[in-house]
């Protein structure tokens, strides 16, 4: 993991087509500007992981051989 210190308004580039900016920090919160192209999909972790868990269970029930 690269770790990086960033004060508010200073960005982080990445792969010359995805920029986060930290846009503010508010004590133990930090807020967070991304910009990507339209294909690029941007969540947070927790809403990433429920939607691969939705689809793996989908997957699985679709498998499910019903007599």
């Amino acid at each position: 993991m690269l770790v990086l210190s960033r004060k508010t308004n200073e960005s982080i580039i990445i792969s010359d087509s995805i920029t986060v900016t930290v846009i503010e920090i508010r004590g133990d919160k930090v807020r967070l500007g991304i910009t990507a192209p339209k294909d690029v999909t941007v969540h947070r972790q927790e809403v990433y992981e429920a939607i691969h868990n939705q689809a793996r269970s989908e997957d699985q029930g679709s498998r499910t051989i019903n007599p």
